[in-house]
């Protein structure tokens, strides 16, 4: 009986080929019939993964505006427009359109991973049907169909072997095995993974050797292509530490200035303030207590992050990402092309007694496929990985591949057979005589010599073994006949063994040393065996070579009752895509900021969940780079460690605009209050605290976006997650500086009036001395947690940039006649701008003079 969706069978590799043809109704020389596959079409439908689509264009440009602060300042905007300042309106709404503009532009989560899915599966495939082979699209598969596979295909379902010779498949993409997989079509245990479904081909991958003939088993969603498909569709992103941050910041902050808007507004009605008035007050109330430019900063100080990371080689596609690499505290990397080189390299080469390292060289190239290229940047291999290390090693050893072909042309071949588990060739020599050499598993080549000391072989291979080596045996034969008769009698001389591994990138040792002095845990999770996992992880210094590094395997998690007990292991070897997800779940509940790499289709699900998802972009699929936040183009992990500090740096610079943009929030919001409370006329109009936040926001706030990285900074230990933006030593520096502004801004408006001054002229001052103070804690804020003169700083030249056109601006807005008409301002004298310097002198030797006695008090207790 056929299932009743799109996976006909459950477990087909638990089945003889045989049973399973026979479950499937088809026979596996002439498919099925014109008549069947239309039937079944309509019962399991087209073999294609569907893609969900995101949200449209309409819903992304309204979900810019779903902003508590945006929904006060609208109504704010609304109440101005009311009583006919169309200028303010008009500033109000530009304010809101930048910055919801912004945030559409990088809006770009838009089911790319989904997309890439749907790729996975080829435009057509070689089927049977009616007894003839034929091209049919790929979407036309159904259960039971009969394909037939080449090197260079790829796998259009998930599939049953039925015959197979030297057949390998590339699963990297599914499972993380970095070696191609040889397949046999023999029967499985029930219990095997995924990775390890030597009889089973599934979608999307790709055959990298040999050829067969398969069941199609499943398709479409049912495929485990299409698992993992409903894995990334089920997974939702999770916010960055930022966002969440920046939301509860905005949700705060809005309620409490909708109710000291409220509190305002009464108590000017019960002052006898006219309705137009308490408007007003109201409107400058929110307009100056909500930093207008702070959705506009925050953007902009992570795209210059961004560009930052680009230039070392890391491309980040969302950008709260960029903060979120500066808070990691795990990161979960792969382990083929990220810590190692991508590329298997002959170690170790020993020769038996009697023969010489050379001839086991020759042999290795000799009974092999693959082929060297000289070109112009060297020589290129082509081929099976492992057959082109040998080539390359042979090369290495001063030999010439070609000269050696022609000096011993091939005469026969037995392919590499996954029974056997050894290829055999003939070759003429010189001398017009003949040689033959045979390569494999060491178990089966000394099966098949004589006069070898077997022991002595095994151990050098298990000493091999455990250092994570692939290892192979060599000997050579004298044929008399067809190679295949004569490869299973033990008449063969053992000539030595090659040992090869993918060898770690040497900047990956560096940057997990540097990773593990920062306080980063590094795990590596990998589709790859345990012991070539171990090798690794210790050759990199993820563990400690002197100690057992804890190793979990698939299925030792698959037999837990709770992932989290193995949660705190080093290294994670044959895990499945949906270990890796769960092993980020249980990571995440533990309060950690999780950074996860991965290159495959199985990674996606893990990549999209992580905080911070990265993805090769050198040696990846679109799967992986589509569900990721930042694509590597090195694919290398010391990209990774250079990002995380790049994200560390772009932090401490969004902490620095948050602290010193704030205050002037506050000390305006408190300069309204203030005055309605002690019935005085507006020091400021909500046009002007428009333009004192955006102008300065712009011209001296980015600034802090290229402060260069502190010293130290890959040394301290990460945040911890749950810390708030605003650390209790900010909250402190915030209010005095809030206060400084209040009582200087206050008494400058009331010296200029009662040196004759008009309220236009006195409002200037006001503003002068918001602007000048916001200068002065600019320097301040360059050094959060210590005095400015006891910093290392680095240099940067944006910020006197800044300030120049900052007080060019101020001496416009002051002695400009249109821009007096259009803010309400008016020329002042002299002592005007001396109290603004006064008063931005007072606002820094307070805060510097802070810093020093609450970091002393620190020191002492």
């Amino acid at each position: 009986m056929l299932g009743t969706d799109t996976q006909a069978l459950t477990t087909p590799y638990c089945l003889p080929a045989a049973d399973v043809l026979a479950r499937l109704d088809v026979a596996s020389d002439t498919g099925l019939t014109a008549q069947e596959v239309e039937r079944r079409v309509r019962r399991y439908g087209p073999n294609v993964v569907p893609v969900q689509r995101g949200a449209g264009v309409l819903r992304m440009l309204a979900a810019q505006f779903h902003n508590p602060l945006i929904y006060v300042l609208l109504a704010a905007g609304v109440i101005t427009l009311a009583f006919g300042d169309l200028v303010e309106a008009g500033v109000i709404a530009g304010v809101v359109v930048l910055n919801a503009v912004i945030g559409f532009v990088q809006e770009s989560r838009a089911r790319q991973a989904l997309e890439a899915l749907a790729r996975m599966v080829p435009a057509e495939t070689v089927v049977v049907r009616d007894g003839v082979t034929s091209r049919v699209p790929a979407s036309a598969l159904v259960p039971g169909d009969v394909v037939v596979l080449t090197a260079g295909d790829r796998v259009p379902a998930d599939l049953r072997l039925i015959e197979v010779r030297t057949f390998e498949v590339d699963e990297s993409v599914l499972t993380g095995e970095s070696v191609p997989v040889v397949k046999a079509a023999g029967v499985l245990p029930a219990d095997t993974g995924v990775a390890d479904r030597v009889n089973m081909a599934h979608a999307g991958t790709v055959v990298s050797r040999g050829s067969a003939r398969a069941v199609v088993v499943a398709t479409g969603t049912g495929t485990e292509l299409g698992a993992i498909q409903r894995m990334v569709a089920d997974t939702a992103p999770v916010a960055t530490p930022l966002t969440r941050k920046l939301a509860v910041f905005a949700r705060r902050l809005s309620v409490v200035i909708v109710g000291v808007a409220v509190v305002t507004f009464v108590v000017a009605l019960l002052r006898g303030m006219p309705v137009a008035d308490a408007f007003t007050a109201v409107v400058a109330l929110a307009v100056g207590a909500i930093p207008e430019g702070l959705p506009a900063a925050v953007s902009i100080v992570l795209a210059i992050g961004v560009v930052r990371m680009a230039r070392r080689k890391a491309v980040v596609r969302h950008l709260p990402a960029v903060e979120t690499l500066g808070g990691t505290t795990v990161i979960c990397t792969d382990k083929t092309g990220t810590l190692t080189q991508n590329r298997m390299t002959v170690t170790t080469v020993w020769p038996a007694d009697g023969a010489g390292r050379m001839e086991c060289l020759v042999a290795g190239v000799l009974c092999n496929d693959a082929t060297l290229r000289r070109g112009d940047d060297g020589w290129t291999a082509d081929g099976d990985p492992t057959e082109t290390a040998l080539v390359t090693a042979a090369v290495s050893a001063g030999l010439d591949p070609g000269e050696l072909h022609e000096r011993f042309p091939r005469t026969d071949v037995l392919p590499f057979d996954p029974a056997r588990r050894l290829m055999a060739t003939t070759h003429r020599t010189p001398n017009g005589g003949c040689v033959g050499y045979l390569k494999g598993a060491v178990e089966e080549i000394l099966a098949r010599c004589a006069d070898v000391d077997a022991e002595a072989v095994l151990a050098r291979q298990a000493e091999l073994a455990a250092r994570g080596l692939r290892v192979l045996a060599f000997a050579r034969f004298h044929p008399s006949g067809a190679v295949a008769s004569q490869v299973d009698s033990p008449h063969a001389t053992f000539i030595g063994l090659q040992a090869m591994h993918d060898p770690p990138r040497e900047q990956a040792v560096c940057a997990v040393a540097a990773c593990r002095a920062a306080g980063i845990t590094v795990k590596m999770i990998t589709g790859d065996h345990a012991d070539t996992a171990r090798a690794i992880a210790e050759a990199t210094g993820l563990v400690d070579s002197t100690a057992d590094a804890t190793v979990v395997t698939g299925a030792e998690l698959a037999g837990l009752d709770r992932l989290d007990d193995a949660a705190d292991a080093d290294v994670f070897a044959r895990v499945s895509p949906e270990q890796k997800l769960d092993l980020v779940r249980v990571l995440q509940a533990r309060g950690h900021v999780v950074a996860m790499t991965g290159d495959g289709v199985n990674d996606a699900p893990a990549l999209r969940r992580a905080d911070i998802g990265i993805a090769m972009g050198a040696g990846g699929t679109d799967a992986a780079r589509g569900a990721a936040d930042m694509v590597l183009l090195d694919d290398d992990f010391a990209t990774i460690e250079a990002a995380v500090e790049e994200g560390r740096g772009v932090f401490d610079n969004l902490r620095r605009f948050i602290a010193w943009t704030v205050p002037t929030n506050i000390g305006e919001g408190m300069v309204i209050l203030a005055a309605v409370l002690f019935g005085a006329t507006l020091p400021i109009v909500p046009v002007q605290i428009l333009w004192i936040n955006m102008t300065t926001a712009v011209f001296l706030g980015l600034t802090m976006a290229f402060e260069p990285k502190a010293a130290g900074i890959m040394t301290r230990a990460p945040r911890p997650p749950e810390r708030p933006l605003l650390t209790r030593t900010l909250v402190r520096q915030i209010m005095l500086v809030s206060a400084v502004l209040v009582v200087a801004a206050f008494l400058a408006f009331h010296w200029e009036i009662s040196a004759g001054g008009t309220v236009e002229q006195a409002r200037t001052t006001a503003v002068n001395v918001f602007v000048c103070v916001q200068i002065a804690y600019l320097f301040s804020c360059r050094a959060l947690d210590r005095t400015l003169f006891g910093a290392r700083l680095g240099r940067n030249r944006l910020l006197w940039v800044g300030i120049g056109v900052t007080l060019v601006l101020q001496l416009a807005i002051t002695y400009v006649p249109v821009m007096n008409t259009l803010f309400g301002t008016a020329p002042t004298g002299p002592l005007a701008w001396l109290w603004a310097v006064a008063a931005a002198a007072v606002a820094f030797v307070v805060v510097e003079a802070d810093k020093l006695l609450w970091r002393r008090r620190s020191t002492v207790h």
